[in-house]
């Protein structure tokens, strides 16, 4: 197993560090977050051996927040991104079945980035084929009824905390149990 990702995706080594053993540390998972990472980084790493060796059963992939920054990225863009990234994935570990998450809510309220991420995850949905990639958003599960993202599960608005890491763990866990049986 293999997750594939930026500071969040990284961040299991820190306040996700007991939900990951509780869930991953038996299944030799192995993390490629990196903090600061856009998708144009993962893609690079990827094309420069990132997963040489490596043939993961299942790949989870959660990138993109990055690109959302300030105008840097249309939407279009950041899926043009993260297109290439399951596009490499696929090509480097073809017997893997990958699964890729939604772009995360962030910021405490409803934001024009908020509203970016949602167009490229609506996009993203349209990627899974059921056989070999499949999608899930569980972002929802992030915010608070009124659309707050609550500094319990995000202290800063974007990175997880120990709950927030529990809420993903809880949240993928079903369906990594049917992607690894088959």
């Amino acid at each position: 197993m293999a997750f594939i990702g930026d500071s969040i995706t990284q961040g299991w080594e820190g306040a996700g560090r007991e939900v990951w053993a509780k869930y991953y540390g038996q299944r030799k998972a192995l993390n490629f977050g990196v903090g600061g990472d856009r998708t144009q980084h993962v893609l690079w790493r990827l094309e420069n051996g990132q997963l040489e060796g490596v043939k993961p059963k299942v790949t989870v992939l959660m990138i993109g927040t990055n690109n959302s920054n300030r105008d840097d990225h249309t939407a279009g863009e950041i899926l043009e991104g993260v297109l290439a990234v399951i596009e490499q994935i696929r090509k480097r570990a073809p017997e893997t079945k990958l699964l890729v998450l939604g772009i995360f809510p962030r910021g405490q309220t409803f934001s024009e980035q908020r509203g970016k991420i949602l167009q490229v995850n609506q996009a993203l949905a349209k990627v899974a084929d059921g056989k070999s990639v499949f999608y899930l958003d569980f972002g929802s599960q992030l915010i608070e009824a009124d659309g707050r993202i609550s500094p319990e599960i995000m202290p800063d608005y974007l990175h997880l905390s120990a709950r927030g890491y529990r809420i993903w763990a809880e949240a993928i866990e079903p369906l990594l149990q049917e992607l690894l049986k088959n």
